[in-house]
């Protein structure tokens, strides 16, 4: 029973980095910390950036994983019971900052993804590939079809196994 446990501490683990890895690897081909710094003229400090980027990966998966461990609005109302209204309250603000930056986030990375594309024919043009462009793109859009429908009919979201 322990090295079933063992082993899946080890497989979560190591799928939460190669994860993570996945999405720093993208971050970093499409140039959106570089570009944030180019936008704002703030070229020296880049490493808070990319300070920012990796602490708030780390923040969001921690609470996403740890929700219920954490409990942070469970201890506040414990410890301030007469401001929990405010409590609720000051959440829903926050959470509508989140948003907003989360949003504006989402929006950079999507117009630098756009821009990456467009470099798709000029590299098929500089490795002479000729006539099955639409293909590869169908062919990957089909897989990635083809693992979602697997992962959520098989509801192996659900039972892990």
């Amino acid at each position: 029973m322990i090295l079933r446990k063992l082993f899946l501490l080890f497989l979560g683990c190591t799928y939460g980095f190669l994860s993570a890895a996945g999405v720093f690897t993208v971050l970093a081909a499409v140039g959106l910390v570089p570009r944030f710094a180019g936008r704002t003229h703030t070229a020296n400090r880049v490493w808070i950036y990319e300070e920012m980027v990796i602490w708030g990966t780390l923040f969001g998966c921690f609470v996403s994983v740890f929700e219920e461990k954490i409990g942070l609005y469970d201890w506040l109302a414990e410890q301030f019971p007469t401001y929990v209204g405010a409590l609720r309250g000051g959440g829903t603000a926050l959470l509508c900052i989140m948003g907003l930056f989360a949003g504006m986030f989402v929006g950079c990375l999507a117009l630098a993804i756009a821009e990456m594309l467009d470099s798709i024919p000029i590299l098929a043009r500089r490795i002479s590939f000729h006539g099955g462009i639409f293909y590869v793109i169908f062919s990957m859009a089909l897989g990635k079809l083809a693992g979602s429908l697997f992962y959520f009919l098989t509801e192996f979201h659900a039972t892990g196994e």
